[in-house]
């Protein structure tokens, strides 16, 4: 529930989520360039701030590692490899 009602506080106060989310990546998505699995993070400055910023807001479950994953996972991040041909594609 905390979760929940977190959410709908920051649509309150931003307008949507995406717009609050988004300010963690100053609103671009971040274009790595790792040329192996072991060189990508589980979590970054900008995951630790957005971390920080979830739990002063009163959600739970919301660690760095986790807040990557979802940065990951939305596209707010290109983790491709930069030999996959994804890399490129997504980075256009």
């Amino acid at each position: 529930m905390a979760n929940a009602r977190g959410y709908l506080a920051v649509q309150e106060e931003f307008g949507s989520f995406d717009a609050y989310i988004w300010r963690f990546t100053d609103g671009r998505a971040l274009r790595n360039s790792w040329r192996a699995l072991r060189q990508i993070p589980p979590q970054t400055t900008e995951s630790a701030a957005m971390s920080r910023d979830l739990k002063g807001r009163g959600f739970r479950f919301v660690g760095p590692t986790i807040c990557y994953s979802h940065m990951q996972a939305t596209g707010m991040v290109n983790d491709h490899l930069t030999g996959c041909y994804r890399h490129r594609e997504v980075g256009r």
